[in-house]
């Protein structure tokens, strides 16, 4: 199999801290999980205007998770709550990347953040802030360290998950406090925490279109390394 290029989204942070001018970042086990599986990664700034030049160099797109939320204008919200914070042009660029992708056919990963902005590519909607619309939930951002599970989830049965990882349960990382509310037309809910919350999105019209709410990149389970070697064998393909 060819090593495939697959793309992976960058952080974005103002001036301070690594830098005093403004500065990218990503961490690196998403880029170490990509060597693992067999892929090549590349790193994209954010240029909403290129996305279609990158796309011609990759062979895969994964969406990274951050700290920060889709605007809720995005998926028909007029109001915000005081917890979201957005970043526009990584957004913009982010949206403009999967759609770009999805339209060809490209392989996508969305991880975390990136599950959620797909399911917003895709005609979805987000829970803006978990405690407020899901009683008794889980502790989404977990306080234990995220290379160790924060809690479980429920894989489906018959879904492109189940296929990959094997497992009808799943213990998983978990670092977010929104989640996607109404899965885009098309889409399946492929996995579910034990508080009901969407831990996990398909789309079965394309060849390779998954979002995880959690962190695979961190590998603590057999399952995550699978999640990223069946991404990447369908991207060399």
């Amino acid at each position: 199999m060819a090593q495939p290029v697959i793309g992976l989204t960058l952080d974005h942070e103002p001036p301070g801290g690594y830098s005093s001018f403004p500065w990218y970042a990503i961490r690196e086990n998403y880029c170490n999980a990509v060597r693992r599986a067999g892929g090549l990664p590349i790193l994209l700034p954010h240029d909403p205007d290129a996305a279609s030049a990158y796309l011609g160099r990759m062979d895969g797109l994964i969406v990274t998770g951050g700290g920060f939320d889709v605007d809720p204008a995005l998926f028909g919200e007029a109001a915000r709550h005081p917890t979201v914070k957005t970043k526009d042009r990584r957004t913009a660029f982010e949206l403009a990347a999967a759609k770009g992708a999805l339209a060809q056919d490209m392989p996508v990963l969305g991880i975390c953040g990136g599950q959620q902005l797909l399911n917003v590519a895709l005609g979805g909607t987000l829970i803006q802030h978990i405690p407020d619309e899901v009683p008794d939930c889980l502790p989404h951002r977990q306080p234990n360290p995220r290379n160790e599970p924060g809690h479980t989830v429920r894989v489906i049965a018959g879904t492109l998950l189940h296929r990959i990882t094997g497992v009808d349960s799943l213990g998983v990382n978990s670092a977010h406090h929104q989640a996607v509310k109404a899965a885009g037309p098309g889409l399946v809910i492929d996995a579910v925490a034990e508080d009901g919350v969407v831990e996990g999105i398909e789309d079965p019209r394309r060849r390779f279109c998954l979002g995880v709410q959690w962190h695979p990149e961190f590998e603590i389970s057999e399952a995550d390394c699978r999640i990223f070697r069946a991404f990447i064998e369908v991207s060399g393909g």
